[in-house]
């Protein structure tokens, strides 16, 4: 994947973000996330092996001294949201003179971002072909530079069954589940929304379309190209072809959200030619708080 992705413009988006987001917080606008000042309780609860990112001051050393691995300890009032991000990595997603598949990192990395800055633990998966490669939980701002790094190495490529690559992997009970994706997948989402819903997750579904998808205006005879399987059809837009396209998006987009409201999810879609920050700010709200 193109260096590009995450550039000094990335960068100074990801700063707009984070003042816009200050700034509605001091306004009092108020979400479900949860505020990131961890609680205060002495009330031990648990012990967990210590993962990048943690703050090494709450390594307990002694555990160490018994079984040669780093662990934390956890009180009550100090329980992480655990974030699952999964992104489209078939090759549809390289479509549009702004590729789909970067506005997906994009979006990607602008979430850990937050998450992390949130003291929240973030997984990164990446949805190829029949199966999913789940990358190891981070938290900590620290532990952003890892997160781009991995984005980075992300290569978009063959085709992608959704249902059955987040099916493939055990997913907790709890916490949060974003799927990133143009969901042009002839055998939808649905059993996999059913699965996450059964999990307890809080469920995103983030389309990403290119603008060249949405605004079609060419008319003439047109040779398409299928990118996942090389197919190639000739076809002749018309004004009346146009107009069925574009019928067919709006029902696919309605059925998407339908999908939502029926597991509790929340569907955002986002063009690739929309400004990064507008779309984390009105796609996501309340979300981001």
């Amino acid at each position: 994947m193109e260096t590009t992705v995450f550039d000094k413009g990335f960068f100074d988006k990801l700063n707009t973000l984070k003042m816009s987001l200050n700034m509605r917080l001091s306004q009092g606008m108020s979400g479900i996330r949860k505020s990131s000042a961890k609680g205060s309780s002495v009330e031990f609860s648990d012990f967990r092996e210590y993962m990048l990112g943690d703050d090494i001051r709450r390594i307990d050393w002694n555990a160490y001294g018994r079984t040669d691995k780093l662990y934390i300890k956890q009180f009550m009032e100090e329980k992480e949201g655990i974030f699952q991000i999964f992104i489209d990595t078939s090759r549809s997603m390289c479509f549009g003179e702004k590729p789909k598949s970067t506005m997906a990192l994009q979006i990607a990395g602008a979430l850990s971002y937050i998450i992390l800055n949130n003291l929240d633990r973030v997984y990164i998966n990446e949805m190829k072909e029949n199966s999913l490669t789940k990358g190891k939980g981070v938290t900590g701002g620290a532990a952003f530079s890892h997160v781009l790094n991995d984005l980075n190495r992300i290569v978009f490529d063959g085709k992608t069954t959704l249902n059955k690559t987040i099916l493939s992997r055990p997913v907790q009970i709890g916490g949060v589940s974003v799927i990133i994706s143009d969901f042009m997948d002839e055998n939808g989402i649905e059993e996999a929304l059913k699965y996450l819903a059964y999990r307890k997750q809080t469920i995103v579904l983030i389309q990403v379309l290119a603008k060249e998808e949405v605004d079609v205006d060419y008319e003439g005879p047109l040779n398409i190209l299928d990118m996942e399987t090389d197919q190639r059809v000739k076809i002749t837009m018309s004004n009346a072809t146009i107009k069925k396209y574009k019928e067919q998006l709006a029902d696919m987009q309605t059925h998407l959200e339908n999908l939502a409201r029926k597991y509790g999810a929340k569907y955002v879609s986002i063009r690739t030619d929309e400004s990064l920050v507008n779309a984390m700010l009105h796609g996501f709200s309340g979300l981001l708080q």
